[in-house]
């Protein structure tokens, strides 16, 4: 070791030992900082499975975007490589890395506290939620077995069509495996109440932004049920608008798979 690498040394055993309130400022600066470089932030670490899709894209942007996530994990079986290196240029604190192919999996999983699932096959036009079962119920099952594995403490939302079905098979997964938790196994079906939202807000001449419509029954179809009567700000509609509310409410999906 050279003489001055030693002497700086010496120096910073000494100011630990004995720091002033700048040093332990700066010493405090300096950890958040480290800390930040490798990821270690206080913050959720979050992997999205599905990264390089549709939807998994976005949710990324989004994922990094937000400050109280600090380390963030893509994963997809194609294009994670670019999807990774274009999100990881936003000038966020959190930490991005790639994950390619089920071999790279566990690594991906390993250590996180919040698993977002949008993998699986999209709906084409013509397709229902429920013909996609056979293909993205096996994606899941894989999925959710390598997180029992994995991280079996993390909360877990699943995207992937169709919910009402898929969040049935995790929960199976995760039973089997001794890891399931009713309160960290949660299907996504928050698009149902902003398209309620947009079109209630629609019919009354209103912003959006303004309107509350609860919905319930899942996310499938005849399944979804908008509470018309429950809306905030308090209103009332004749039977044609509770009607076209409705239906075009749980056809939403298939107004856009057709575009």
């Amino acid at each position: 070791m050279q003489s001055g690498e030693a002497n700086q040394r010496i120096a910073r055993i000494s100011a630990h030992l004995h720091p002033s309130n700048h040093q332990m400022e700066e010493s405090s600066i300096l950890k958040r900082a480290e800390c930040r470089a490798k990821g270690g932030a206080p913050g959720f670490k979050v992997a999205i499975l599905g990264a390089a899709g549709g939807i998994g894209q976005p949710l990324s942007l989004l994922m990094k975007m937000n400050p109280l996530v600090s380390v963030l994990h893509l994963y997809d079986v194609v294009n994670t490589p670019g999807v990774t290196a274009d999100i990881s240029h936003m000038d966020t604190g959190a930490v991005v890395k790639g994950f390619l192919g089920q071999q790279q999996l566990e690594n991906a999983l390993t250590g996180m506290d919040l698993i977002i699932i949008p993998a699986g096959v999209p709906r084409k036009p013509g397709m229902t939620r429920d013909d996609l079962f056979k293909i993205n119920a096996g994606i899941v099952k894989i999925l959710c077995e390598g997180i029992a594995k994995c991280c079996p403490n993390a909360i877990v939302n699943l995207i992937s069509n169709p919910v009402n079905s898929t969040v049935p098979i995790a929960a199976e997964v995760f039973k089997k495996a001794g890891t399931y938790d009713p309160k960290k196994l949660l299907g996504v079906t928050m698009l149902d109440v902003v398209r309620a939202n947009t079109f209630v807000a629609e019919v009354l001449g209103v912003d959006p932004r303004e309107v509350d419509v609860p919905v319930v029954g899942g996310h499938s179809g005849v399944t979804i049920l908008p509470l018309l009567s429950q809306v905030k700000p308090p209103c009332s509609f004749t039977a044609e608008e509770t009607e076209y509310l409705t239906r075009r409410i749980q056809d939403g999906g298939t107004e856009v798979v057709q575009v």
